[in-house]
Order: C-alpha cells, then structure tokens, then sequence
C-alpha cells in the first residue's frame, strides 16, 4: 500500500508572489517584502536564509536565528561554486526559502541558481537588508529590511 504524503500549502503571500513572479516571467518563485519574509519566517511558512557575504552580516548587521549560505565571498563578492551544494544540505530541495541579501540583486540571482538547480520554492526578500540606493548613493534611508524596523543584530 502506498503511503500519501500532502505537501503543506504555500501562505497566502507566497502563492500570490508566485502568481506576480509567472506574469512577469521571473525564472524562481518569487519575491516578497522585507515584512512579508520576516512574518513568514516567524511562522515557520518559509526559512530565511541570508546570502550576503561573512563580512556583511558581520559588518552591516544580521536577521537573528536565520540560516547563512554565501552567494559570493569575501570583499570582492568572488561567486561562491559551493551555493546550490551548502544550501542543500542546510535546507533539502522542497523547503520553502526566502533569500535576503543587500538590496535584493544577489538574493535573486541565488534564487535563479537555487531554482535551476531543482528547488521547489524559493523566494526573493525585495529590498534586501540594506535597501536600494537613493538619490544620494546611500542605502537605507527609502526601504529594506533595516529601514522597516525588522529584527537584526550586529557583531
């Protein structure tokens, strides 16, 4: 006799993400606010997981109790061969991942990658951690995750 496994239903946010992300011909998920991943991971609807660089969590600041696995490393963002590998083994193929980086660029490549390489669901946090770069050249000061008063600590 077989048994049956039912596969939870995405939240609500995520399946709307994804139904934007198939409009728009996006090659992952999708993406959702820097609010939207922290409710959902809060939840236990998705695992967060930061793709920024050791230094820039160390440096800029970090989501407490989330999951790391380096996009790229060091200072000159060299690619990281390793990503696809390291997230399967801290995550498998069919967790519900939501990717944070600095503002949102990194984090979909990773979820373009992550997707590619026969991920279920993994979602881009839009604005990132640091936010998009305003008139000035400076980030944080229009969105992001630090901006909207998310949790985050800093080494």
């Amino acid at each position: 006799m077989a048994v049956e496994t039912l596969e939870k239903p995405l939240h609500a946010d995520l399946e709307a993400a994804h139904e934007a992300a198939q409009t728009a011909g996006l090659p992952y998920a999708g993406s959702v606010t820097p609010q939207q991943a922290w409710a959902l991971h809060r939840a236990g609807d998705a695992v967060l997981v930061d793709v920024r660089t050791a230094e820039e969590r160390r440096f800029v600041g970090h989501v407490p109790d989330t999951l790391h696995v380096a996009w790229a490393t060091g200072t000159s963002f060299t690619r990281n061969p390793r990503f696809v590998r390291e997230l399967e083994a801290k995550t498998g193929k069919d967790a519900v991942l939501v990717l944070l980086c600095r503002s949102g660029n990194r984090s979909a490549q990773a979820a373009e990658a992550a997707t590619k390489a026969g991920f279920t669901h993994v979602f881009n946090v839009s604005e990132g951690f640091e936010g998009e770069l305003n008139e000035a050249g400076q980030r944080g000061a229009q969105n992001g995750w630090r901006f909207h008063g998310l949790p985050w600590i800093q080494d």
